[in-house]
């Protein structure tokens, strides 16, 4: 199903009427030239046919119809996490390329059991952590390397929102709900990102929800091979936040509204030192076009786009869900009491 190298735009179907495919990704799909937006897939005709209106394309109701078209190179799945797997498993078997919404699955087992396939069907499959493409931290990841905060010695990372809509997903634990895998995934995220794969979750705090353990928020704490300390927030339960602090030996660097920035806001790193502080500007970034252009490069390039192939980019979803995976089992729970619809 792989279109011909060259400029051919890659057919994406979706699979899921989303919010976020409709907030976010199809808007960015729809402004790439590399993408072809072919058909959207629900399970209610009418939901599929409110996207197909607005994006141009075919209404499909379904599923598996979805991917019995012929005219798709690759699956876009913004399903629930807990469906993740199956539907992202379906579309690799079927030959589509995927790119499925974070996390990849719900356990590493899951994720590995998806890299697998993917590597044996030789098919592209990305994690839709859109955040990874802002070039801010790609700058980040350079003024470590060249130890412009010296010797790095602690990673700080959150991810916090308000309570969310009583009818929300994100609170129905049969779906993959939960902060955790919502909102907890992109400080875990992170620390993979600066610190490698290798770490260990040295301390863990879930706030669950007694009448089904559903966690609305949680601290953790890591440590890499190398000795550097993380601590690590996220929840659904605070006035927003998102934000990194790397510390070194020199200096401290700081970044913040790192999960979705405005396409046409320039972002900007802060550098503290004991006497001085440094504003660097950056410019503006579209991070979800970006990520799209990088699927359908990596697409069109049979699974590799800029040195970095699909061993890498799987090997960090793989890593992030062992760290989930961890979280789980060594975090103290702590009950909260409900407030009527606050929490669902």
């Amino acid at each position: 199903m792989t279109p011909d190298h060259g400029t051919a735009p890659v057919r994406v179907a979706v699979l899921g009427a989303a919010s976020i495919a409709w907030r976010r990704v199809l808007p960015a799909m729809a402004a790439c030239p590399d993408v072809e937006v072919v058909a959207v897939a629900s399970r209610d005709p009418r939901r599929a046919r409110r996207f197909a209106d607005r994006f141009g394309c075919a209404a499909v109701t379904g599923y598996e119809a979805l991917l019995e078209r012929t005219d798709v190179d690759a699956v876009y799945v913004p399903l629930p996490a807990a469906l993740h797997r199956t539907w992202a498993s379906r579309a690799l078997a079927a030959g589509r390329h995927v790119l499925v919404e974070k996390p990849m699955a719900t356990t590493a087992a899951e994720a590995r059991e998806l890299t697998a396939l993917a590597e044996r069907r030789g098919l592209v499959l990305r994690e839709n952590f859109m955040f990874l493409h802002h070039p801010r931290h790609r700058a980040a990841t350079e003024l470590l390397r060249d130890g412009r905060i010296g010797r790095l010695r602690m990673l700080h990372a959150s991810f916090c929102v308000p309570p969310l809509s009583p009818d929300d997903i994100r609170y129905t634990h049969e779906l993959g709900g939960g902060a955790l895998l919502d909102t907890g995934v992109y400080p875990l995220r992170t620390a993979v990102h600066f610190l490698g794969r290798r770490l260990r979750v040295t301390g863990a705090t879930l706030r669950t929800r007694p009448r089904d353990g559903l966690d609305v928020s949680g601290q953790v704490l890591l440590a890499s091979d190398a000795g550097v300390l993380a601590s690590l927030d996220f929840g659904f339960e605070h006035s927003y936040g998102a934000r990194y602090a790397l510390w070194g030996d020199r200096a401290r660097l700081t970044a913040d509204q790192i999960v979705s920035p405005p396409a046409g806001l320039r972002t900007h790193l802060r550098i503290e030192e004991q006497d001085r502080v440094e504003d660097l500007l950056l410019p503006a970034a579209d991070q979800f076009q970006a990520c799209v252009a990088e699927f359908a490069a990596a697409v069109r390039a049979a699974g590799a786009c800029d040195g970095t192939g699909p061993d890498l980019w799987h090997a960090d979803a793989v890593a992030t869900l062992e760290l989930v995976d961890a979280v789980r089992e060594r975090a103290v729970r702590v009950p909260y009491e409900e407030r009527g619809a606050e929490h669902g």
